[in-house]
Formats: C-alpha cells, sequence, structure tokens
C-alpha cells in the first residue's frame, strides 16, 4: 500500500516520507512537469518538491490548485535561486506568485553559492554569503506565508559554520543521498543538530549500478518489490524522506509503496558503498568542472566535500 509515513520537522510540522521530485533533467519542461504532478496526485502523492531554477514552478502550482485537493493536505517545497541571495525576499515572492499559492511548506536554499543576475559566482567570503542569506530566510518566517527553511546542498563543514550565526535551526537539509553515497556522518551530524535530511537522487541515475546489481537484484526479489522501491525503503527505513522523479503511471505507482526491510537486508544496502568502486556521487551536471574539480566554481574542500575529481569519496 502507498506510504502514509511522515516525518517530523524539528519546527513541528510533518512531511510525508516519499515525495516526487519535479526536476525533469532539464530546466523547464513545463508541460510535462504539469501531467507528472497531477497525475501524482491521484495516485496518492502529497510531498512535491520543485525549484525556481527548475523553471516548472508555475505548471506544479497549477496541477496543485486544479486538484481540488485541500492545499493543508498538501507538502510543497521550492528553493532559492543562487542569484536571488542578495534579495531573498524578491526570489520568495517570485516563486509565491509562480507557484500561484498561498503559502509554501519548506523553502530551501538551493546552494550555498550566491551568483549575480549575469551568473557570476561569489566566493564564500563574498557578499552575499550562505550565512547573510540564511539570516534573511529567517525573516520570511515573520510573513506567515512560509512554514519551514531550510538548506541543499550542505555539508556538515558548511552546517557547523552555519549554525553558529543562526537564530533559527534548518529544519532540513536536502543532498544527494543512496547507497552508493550515504553520507552516514551527514546523517549523524544532522540527527544531532535536529535537521531531517531529504534525499535527492535516492536511486541514483538511470544506469546506477543497484538496477543491474545482482545483490541489490536479489533483495528486491526476496521482497517481491522492484530494485527502486528497496532503495527507496532503504531511505525511509534510516530516517530520511526520499523525492524520486518518474513520469510513468506504474513507477509511481511502485515508488509510493515502500517496505520494512529486514535487518539482513538494510545492512547490506548499508555496506553496499564498501565495494571497490561503489563510493562516489552520481550527479551528472553542468555545474561541476570535472577538470578543475569545482561546483560553481568552488572546490571539494569549499563545499566541505571529501571527493576526487571523479566524486568518489576518499577514505
Amino acid at each position: 500500500m502507498a506510504s502514509t509515513k511522515v516525518f517530523t520537522l524539528n519546527d513541528g510540522h510533518n512531511v510525508p516520507a516519499v515525495g516526487l521530485g519535479c526536476w525533469m533533467g532539464y530546466p523547464g519542461g513545463g508541460e510535462d512537469a504539469e501531467q507528472m504532478v497531477k497525475q501524482a496526485l491521484k495516485l496518492g502523492y502529497r510531498h512535491f518538491d520543485t525549484a525556481f531554477g527548475y523553471d516548472n514552478e508555475e505548471h506544479v502550482g497549477k496541477a496543485i490548485r486544479e486538484s481540488h485537493i485541500p492545499r493543508h493536505e498538501i507538502f510543497l517545497t521550492t528553493k532559492l535561486h543562487q542569484k536571488h541571495h542578495g534579495d531573498v525576499q524578491k526570489g520568495f515572492e517570485e516563486s509565491l506568485r509562480n507557484l500561484g499559492v498561498d503559502y509554501i511548506d519548506l523553502y530551501l536554499m538551493h546552494w550555498p553559492q550566491a551568483s549575480d543576475d549575469h551568473g557570476k559566482i561569489y566566493q564564500p567570503d563574498e557578499s552575499p554569503t550562505y550565512i547573510e542569506t540564511w539570516k534573511a530566510m529567517e525573516k520570511l518566517l515573520e510573513t506567515g506565508n512560509v512554514k519551514s527553511i531550510g538548506v541543499s546542498n550542505f555539508s556538515v563543514k558548511l552546517l557547523n559554520n552555519l549554525l553558529q550565526h543562526t537564530t533559527v535551526v534548518p529544519a532540513v537539509n536536502q543532498v544527494q543521498l543512496h547507497p552508493m553515497l550515504p553520507q552516514n556522518d551527514l546523517l549523524e551530524f544532522c540527527n544531532s543538530k535536529g535537521i531531517h535530511l531529504t534525499a535527492y537522487m535516492p536511486l541514483g541515475r538511470a544506469d546506477s549500478p543497484f538496477f543491474t546489481n545482482d545483490q541489490v537484484k536479489a533483495i528486491a526479489d526476496k521482497n517481491n518489490a522492484s530494485v527502486a522501491q528497496i532503495l527507496l525503503s532503504w531511505g525511509v527505513q534510516r530516517g530520511t524522506s526520499v523525492i524520486p522523479k518518474s513520469v510513468k503511471e506504474e513507477r509511481l505507482k511502485q515508488n509510493l509503496t515502500t517496505i520494512t526491510l529486514s535487518e539482513e537486508d538494510f545492512q547490506a544496502l548499508n555496506n553496499f558503498h564498501k565495494q571497490a568502486g561503489m563510493h562516489r556521487q552520481l550527479m551528472i551536471t553542468p555545474l561541476y568542472d570535472q577538470e578543475k574539480g569545482t561546483w560553481m566554481t568552488w572546490t571539494h574542500e569549499q563545499m566541505g566535500w571529501n571527493w576526487d575529481k571523479d566524486g568518489n569519496v576518499l577514505s
């Protein structure tokens, strides 16, 4: 049956454990995103994740409004674009207007990097810093138009620095999480600070090794489930919410149905990254310059990620 599990955030609001990621693989894709969300709503999804940078907020909001499902039953996340770090209020109001809703459940700082309107990325010590941006985000809570605020793509290093200057502890940190990149140190740290982790790319990529790995397929077969269901169930069982994306009805149904893994199966997935060549990040994006080893001009050291240029986690 469809998952009805929720996690309670540090501010008391509940987030459904399984949501739908609305990044279509490229900016835009509005019509496809709209149809995907409409179908997902009919299947029982009540958690949707988009972003200003996805360029489809209007269509996601339209699908939600036209469903006539009471707004309070839906958990809607969107994200602050880096060009709006210097004017958070403006960025938030643009997203609110795009979505056509009265409030946003969760507003995330999409990346710690800020940029100007032309795409020039500022360095960590250049204003607006992510600390300055966060302080501006805290003020959004006073408007009543957002329930929770959080961050995305933040490491232990960046969170440690941020928490020294916060009035409001981030409710959520949304990062890449799957058995090849479990980020156990980050999970432990966030749990200790009351910050909920949301997993994007919880299935990795379409060509992820999970889907051809005999061990993972055997776990799926044993549980009469798909590989995707096993991966998502592992994520939820760890205490993280997951936001897979699919436009196919059957996969949407499967993804919403999680199971409880046996301790043996759960530990097998916990240890998956310990296999040779399996401890690495899987995102392919123009935001990453592999030759320089930088994410939007920030080095892995500046991001707080212990990875080599190929995305392998260094021991």
